[in-house]
């Protein structure tokens, strides 16, 4: 297990390295530069000094635990006991396997979710855009129009790939980013048969139509022409239209009697061309689903109100999810382990000054501190890295209280007074023999750790006050669902993904517990 987990350090931190000396972005391992850029203390005149820590940290750690596990030679019995007690669980094995897939499936980034081409080709040139940070616009890829200077939309552009050139692209599995990536209304193409006009299901429609002006070329965005009122399958009420500023410049309505709708008091709020007005759209009618918008073949699990594809969106949240767990446990554990030996192993004056000080932390309301950082801080100051430092402020004092407990039992013990009689320095005792003797309280504690993280963080974005709309989150998916209850596919999705992590966290944890449960094979006399 160390083995692996310093080689898969060794490789993002090389992978982050590689791509901020060579321009390019790496799956995963280019978050160390990406994060150090976005926040304006973590660089310094551009140089991202934080990256280029992490990452040379990443591997420093990654070759220790290589060497520690190529110079161990034998499992300790006690270890071997606990591996197997912990495969005893089924359902917390089998929930490690998932998490741990998961957390494969968020590595790949950009590689699975995102909008951006993994490698194309146009005009006998191969482009791996997915791969750049050059931002590529319009006229890059014969792009003429008001869209010639503005960023790519590389969807649009595989859909306008038809004519045979050799022109082609690749887009990742998903080809929607989390975040940042609004998607027009949803256009779908109503039938017409017997005079009558039919939905996907073939029943006669009744609701909102639209006939729509043509995209230009590289565009997704939807603009409304005529929009009519269908009952039945037939026209039937106001008819309205816009030109192409969005400027509303006709009125109308149809009646139907005996069977046939007829078309009435047309009206012309300015100067136009009418015959070419009505002609500017084809005459096919469509069923426009402003978002957020229903599942469909091309939106397995919907939009949300932004026009955030609901899948890619699940996506960006899980990988946040899995940033925050793997920042947070490590310097809550860091400092509350640190604190409580301490305070258990020397007591006295020490002890009851830091539980003093821990108390008046403790009073503190988390809530407004966090409502009072949203409000004071600036907007480019705001992100994963703000939230996990007042969830970390406040997140160690539960592990410091059982700490210290453990260090006043382990203390009293003959072999700690061994190692004093041997010249042991406190230092050595509290590492060598305090802390091994204690590490069931840390791992057991570890999994429902992860679960508090995940569901603070879920709970802050929930009622505003976490991270912000760069970020994708299942707490503000949540928030959106409840405030579009018309759209279920959105709450239920959030649920869905939260119950389910929360659940095979749990199931670990119970295996966890069960492997390092020191009375479970114990009798004291």
């Amino acid at each position: 297990m160390r083995f692996y987990l310093g080689f898969i350090l060794i490789l993002l931190g090389s992978g982050g390295i590689a791509g901020e000396v060579f321009n390019l972005k790496i799956p995963s391992a280019s978050w160390f530069f990406d994060t150090s850029r976005r926040v304006p203390f973590l660089q310094t005149e551009g140089f991202a000094w934080c990256g280029w820590l992490t990452a040379v940290g990443a591997i420093l750690a990654g070759l220790w635990l290589i060497t520690v596990a190529l110079t161990k030679r034998r499992k300790h019995p006690a270890e071997l006991r606990r591996r197997e007690r912990f495969k005893e669980v089924k359902r917390g094995v089998w929930s490690l396997r998932i998490i741990l897939f998961l957390v494969f499936l968020a590595a790949l980034d950009f590689l699975l979710v995102g909008d951006k081409p993994l490698m194309m080709k146009y005009e006998g040139q191969t482009y791996y855009p997915a791969f750049e940070r050059k931002v590529y616009i319009g006229k890059d890829f014969g792009i003429v129009g008001e869209l010639e200077e503005a960023p790519v939309n590389f969807r649009s552009l595989k859909r306008s790939f038809t004519d045979g050139g050799g022109n082609w692209l690749l887009m990742p599995l998903v080809p929607y980013a989390p975040t940042g990536d609004g998607l027009p209304p949803l256009v779908k193409e109503l039938s017409v048969k017997d005079g009558l006009y039919l939905s996907r299901d073939g029943k006669p429609y009744s609701g909102l139509a639209a006939r729509t002006y043509p995209a230009a070329v590289g565009s997704e965005e939807v603009s409304l022409h005529m929009r009519y009122r269908l009952r039945n399958g037939m026209l039937s009420g106001p008819v309205d239209g816009w030109d192409s500023a969005g400027e509303r410049v006709y009125s109308a309505d149809y009646m139907v009697n005996e069977g046939e709708s007829t078309l009435r008091n047309e009206v012309y709020f300015t100067d136009v061309d009418q015959e070419g007005f009505q002609g500017l759209t084809p005459d096919a009618m469509q069923l426009v689903h402003y978002h957020p918008a229903p599942p469909t073949m091309e939106h397995l699990l919907g939009t949300d109100s932004k026009g955030n594809d609901v899948l890619a969106y699940l996506y960006g949240g899980l990988q946040v999810n899995i940033q925050a767990a793997l920042l947070y446990i490590p310097f809550i554990y860091l400092i509350g382990v640190t604190i409580g030996l301490l305070m258990g192993y020397f007591g006295g004056f020490f002890d009851l000054g830091l539980q003093r000080v821990i108390e008046a932390l403790e009073a503190i309301p988390f809530l407004f501190v966090i409502i009072i950082i949203s409000s004071v801080v600036p907007a480019e100051l705001k992100g994963l890295g703000m939230i996990l430092l007042i969830l970390i402020a406040f997140g160690w004092m539960g592990i410091t209280y059982l700490m210290r407990t453990a260090a006043y039992r382990e203390k009293a013990r003959d072999y700690v007074s061994s190692a004093r009689v041997l010249g042991a320095s406190t230092s050595r005792i509290i590492r060598k023999h305090i802390l091994p003797n204690t590490l069931s309280i840390i791992v057991t504690m570890v999994p429902f750790a992860v679960s508090g993280v995940v569901t603070a963080i879920t709970s802050l974005d929930y009622l505003g006050f976490g991270l912000p709309p760069r970020y994708a989150s299942w707490g503000k998916l949540l928030n959106d669902g409840l405030s579009n209850l018309s759209a279920p596919w959105l709450a239920s999705s959030a649920f869905v993904v939260l119950v389910c992590l929360l659940t095979l966290v749990t199931f670990v944890g119970e295996a966890v517990r069960e492997a390092w449960d020191p009375k479970k094979f114990t009798i004291y006399k």
